[in-house]
């Protein structure tokens, strides 16, 4: 459970956060006295609409202040933490900050304190004469009915997809009782289902005593901690596998909440609950979109990835599954016209046009891949068993020598460079074993193969590096390319040499002094250009790598480890001391 914040005081917290809504949308304006986040009275809005209030407790951001502004909501009233706002608070809301005289919704989430104070809130309002209707959104199936008991359903976020076409239908002009039946109407279709790996800690509060246990997850946890229906073995294929089942199960009595049909069309929410990396979530998303095609058949026509209701920092995520149904409305005001209407609230991250939409194509892309090796063939050759010969040697080299890399790399960097290189050269290597269709004598096109092995196998900076170098020394062997077939000599590869190494100064500032591997590369091509002697440019090469022990470093990893006091003078750049020790290999070789 994490329990480190930025901020002590909760209070200060909320209304720090609620005023920032204001900054990111200028249109918007903040009571502070009762937490309330509106529409500005001057900025621009329809002469005739329904005012819509919304709220609940904080910590479920950007739900519920991230949800106001045109097109959506007009109004939203913020608890504290997990706590509901006070009556008084709603009706300041209702009656003082927006606008009353084509009625004003109060639309708040099914738990016990909102649908109170929402409630208390409404019957203020009526009592005062103004047209006031009243929903809780309910759209959890975490909690089945047997257990729900009278108090029903919780709300999660697929309550986030009523708040949308409520809003856009009111901005459109629709009546209250039209905003207060299309509620109704799409949260009787509408189910949703959280799951978590943690319990989250309020800022401020003591840390709370049960919790997750590692390798478990709660399926259906609330939005508060309040438990699920059970927790299991964490496994994320068989967590999605439940979480539909619950969703769409038609056979389970206790949350059957929507009858599906195979012609009926859904609506996929995906929602973080604030703790989950958008990778993981990436993830999470493309497994329930698989198990949704494969298991029920059901193809969204909308999918929606996000963080819409959150909790806290909450490691787990929520789907809501939305079925169309017929709004009777009239043209511009199906449940996906209104879901596709604009809106400028920052909360509501759904970009994508309905004119992308209706573009959508199942249609198989085809991959081209262009293989210049093969379509620029060139008349520089070398003997194939030459490169193997001299090329192995060096990646044998390479290979061996990984856990000193890695030991020096521990010591002055994050540990991965001898492993990189490992894999690179292994990778390299099997190449020169097993190369289908087999290598040729056109070294350029060999060059090139090896540039694709380098590429795919190598990453990180080192990684980008090679395939830079790479890459140039190719360039450099074709501009030497002749009419007729030359042999690629020492002097062809010094000069492409230097003009890799050339090549490689425009995209990193390393030069020989800043402890790299150009350390060791630069004296190896400046050496092999003056002498045309692989073994004396191979010494070179370690001579800069044995250099660089003595030196600070100015640029990578190493600039920020620190503790030179323990290396200075004994470790050496591990990149060079890898680079220095394969092109050893290759100058043995060149020697037998």
């Amino acid at each position: 459970m994490q329990t480190k914040h930025f901020f002590s005081d909760p209070n200060h917290l909320v209304l720090t956060a609620l005023h920032s809504i204001t900054l990111t949308n200028p249109s918007l304006a903040l009571d502070p006295t009762h937490k309330i986040v509106f529409r500005r009275p001057d900025a621009p809005r329809k002469a005739k609409k329904v005012s819509i209030v919304t709220g609940g407790g904080s910590g479920h951001e950007p739900a519920f202040a991230g949800y106001v502004g045109h097109g959506l909501c007009d109004a939203s009233v913020a608890g504290t933490i997990f706590a509901s706002p006070s009556a008084e608070q709603i009706r300041r809301a209702a009656m003082d900050r927006v606008p009353t005289n084509e009625g004003v919704f109060i639309i708040p989430m099914n738990y016990t304190g909102d649908v109170l104070n929402f409630g208390m809130a409404t019957e203020k309002c009526r009592a005062a004469g103004i047209n006031t209707e009243f929903f809780a959104i309910n759209d959890d199936v975490g909690v089945g009915r047997e257990k729900g008991g009278l108090v029903g359903r919780r709300g999660l976020c697929g309550g986030i997809l009523i708040l949308k076409m409520i809003g856009a239908l009111a901005e459109a002009g629709g009546s209250l009782e039209e905003v207060y039946g299309l509620a109704r109407q799409v949260n009787d279709n509408l189910v949703s289902l959280g799951s978590s790996l943690e319990h989250v800690h309020i800022p401020g509060r003591d840390v709370p005593e049960d919790t997750v246990q590692h390798g478990e997850v709660e399926i259906g946890m609330g939005i508060h901690n309040e438990p699920g229906s059970h927790r299991a073995k964490f496994e994320l294929v068989g967590l999605v596998s439940i979480m539909l089942k619950q969703l769409l199960d038609q056979n389970d009595t206790d949350r059957n909440y929507i009858t599906r049909k195979p012609e009926d069309k859904f609506v996929l929410l995906v929602n973080n609950l604030g703790g989950v990396s958008p990778l993981e979530m990436a993830g999470i998303t493309d497994e329930l979109y698989r198990q949704l095609e494969r298991d029920y058949q059901v193809k969204p026509v909308r999918l929606i990835q996000g963080t819409f209701l959150t909790s806290l920092n909450g490691l787990g995520f929520s789907v809501s599954l939305l079925r169309l149904s017929d709004t009777g409305l009239g043209a511009g005001k199906s449940m996906l016209e209104l879901l596709d209407a604009p809106a400028e609230a920052v909360g509501w991250s759904a970009p994508i046009p309905t004119s992308t939409w209706d573009n959508r194509s199942d249609a198989p892309v085809e991959l081209k891949d262009s293989n210049l090796a093969e379509e620029l063939p060139s008349n520089l050759k070398l003997d194939p068993a030459v490169v193997k010969k001299i090329l192995g040697a060096g990646l044998k080299r390479v290979i061996s020598v990984e856990p000193e890399v890695t030991r020096y790399d521990t010591i002055v960097g994050d540990g991965d460079c001898g492993v990189g290189l490992k894999r690179g050269a292994e990778a390299i290597q099997a190449l020169l074993d097993n190369a289908s269709p087999p290598l040729s004598d056109d070294i350029v096109n060999t060059v090139n193969r090896i540039v694709t092995v380098v590429e795919n196998t190598m990453d990180g900076t080192s990684g980008a590096i090679y395939a830079i170098f790479l890459n140039a020394l190719a360039h450099g062997l074709r501009a030497q390319d002749q009419s007729s077939a030359v042999p690629a000599t020492t002097e062809v590869w010094a000069k492409a040499l230097k003009h890799s190494i050339n090549a490689l100064s425009k995209y990193t500032p390393a030069k020989p002094g800043d402890r790299t591997l150009m350390d060791a590369l630069v004296p190896f091509g400046d050496t092999l250009m003056e002498t045309l002697d692989v073994r004396v440019a191979a010494a070179a090469s370690q001579q800069g790598s044995e250099s660089t022990k003595s030196m600070k470093a100015s640029l990578g990893r190493a600039v920020y480890v620190g503790g030179e006091e323990e290396w200075l003078g004994k470790v050496p750049d591990p990149g060079a001391y890898g680079l220095s020790e394969f092109l050893t290999g290759l100058a043995e070789a060149v020697e037998k």
